[in-house]
């Protein structure tokens, strides 16, 4: 909740003193109710969260929390089959641009653009490295390729169920197959609803 609403950003000691009164009047839980009923309420999660995500930061506790809630679901890393995002975090694995960086450069020259957090995924270094400056059209085309038979490029995905399970579980719409740098901010705005509402599950489910 603290990291969602940004509760404790600013003058956090009276924060922490508002708090710990009102727990001991109301207990944790119903004081917790109180603060969700106020702060989390379905506009928040449908409007307010998605707008929050729409950051140019790796640094995010909103990102944060969405790689927490896919630790908690054991996903696995972008176009993976084994590595989970939890073993790329406690290995420091690479934070990848599913549009990459190099080739968006190619027209947007800001870094607010090309770092937005609906951008980023986790992913094993030798994908990250295969994608290279590439297209989502030209790369998925290639993963589409291997899905149906032919030799792996990317990671070990070998069949569409596996790869639209695993595009799902990073909330990546179905779209990317055919998207480019034209489509970059339609793909954000999809993505970033995608996202909230995998925090909103993770969060109602804790």
């Amino acid at each position: 909740m603290s990291l969602l609403t940004g509760r404790y950003s600013g003058s956090p000691e009276s924060k922490f003193d508002f708090d710990i009164k009102n727990i001991s009047n109301k207990g944790v839980s119903g004081y917790l109710q109180s603060i969700e009923d106020a702060e989390l309420s379905d506009i928040f999660w449908s409007v307010g969260l998605v707008s929050n995500l729409d950051r140019a930061t790796v640094n995010s506790p909103y990102l944060n929390v969405f790689f927490a809630s896919q630790v908690k679901n054991r996903d696995k890393g972008f176009l993976s089959t084994d590595i989970t995002v939890d073993n790329m975090i406690s290995h420091r694995g690479d934070i990848h641009h599913i549009f990459p960086k190099e080739y968006l450069k190619t027209k947007y020259k800001s870094r607010s653009d090309y770092n937005q957090i609906a951008n980023f995924v986790y992913t094993q270094t030798e994908v990250n490295i295969r994608i290279g400056k590439k297209a989502p059209s030209e790369y998925f085309k290639e993963i589409i390729k291997q899905c149906n038979g032919e030799k792996l490029k990317y990671g070990g995905i070998m069949n569409m169920n596996d790869l639209k399970t695993n595009l799902e579980k990073h909330c990546i719409p179905e779209e990317i197959f055919n998207m480019n740098i034209d489509d970059y901010f339609e793909f954000l705005e999809m993505r970033r609803k995608l996202m909230a509402k995998k925090i909103e599950r993770y969060y109602k489910s804790l």
